[in-house]
């Protein structure tokens, strides 16, 4: 898990210019439905345009620690196929 959280932190750049405004938006549900964000992080994000909400996005999850992290780089893989092969991402399980 602690090579999924580095990960995000290497993409981040180009996670940033890259992805959706609607694919950030399913995201975000999805970390709030699974309770890695909470209502008043999920509100202050939403708001924002893109670029900083993706910018917002990696970085609260990194804070959040690793199981967030592999969360969020699967759900984009499930959301964003391209993207997630642009960004070298995938769902091969973390060795560690």
């Amino acid at each position: 898990l602690a090579d999924r959280w580095w990960t995000l932190s290497s993409v981040r750049p180009e996670f940033v210019d890259r992805v959706t405004d609607p694919v950030l938006n399913q995201l975000l549900d999805r970390l709030l439905h699974q309770m890695f964000i909470n209502d008043r992080e999920y509100e202050c994000v939403k708001t924002k345009g893109r670029a900083h909400k993706a910018a917002d996005v990696i970085d609260t999850v990194r804070r959040k620690g690793p199981a967030a992290a592999s969360f969020l780089i699967s759900a984009l893989c499930e959301l964003d196929c391209n993207l997630s092969r642009t960004l070298d991402l995938d769902l091969s399980p973390d060795p560690h």
